[in-house]
């Protein structure tokens, strides 16, 4: 499992994003970072914004507690989910990358 670490303003951890798939989905790991699958192309911050309701969805929180903290213009990012522990945001991706 990819590593999440707890910071003062939220749980972060990396991502790594693949536009234009056929589906949103959690598709692995590559290396430290989750590797997601996300229908909305990369123009216009459409992929980012996509990013965050996918995550927002999968760690069942409100969309304004996820957050890209670095990495807005890369398929490299850092998610900061804030109200959750870093365990469980742990979990809660485990639940949702074995869907």
């Amino acid at each position: 499992m990819i590593p999440v670490r707890d910071t003062p303003s939220g749980a972060t951890f990396q991502v790594k994003v693949y536009p234009r798939a056929k589906k949103n989905s959690i598709t692995g790991e590559a290396g430290d970072a989750l590797k997601l699958a996300l229908t909305a192309p990369p123009v216009e911050g459409r992929a980012n914004q996509a990013c965050i309701e996918f995550l927002a969805e999968v760690l069942n929180v409100p969309r304004s507690s996820v957050t890209i903290a670095a990495g807005e213009g890369s398929r490299n990012k850092v998610i900061r989910v804030r109200g959750l522990a870093g365990t469980q945001v742990e979990a809660r991706l485990k639940v949702a990358s074995s869907r």
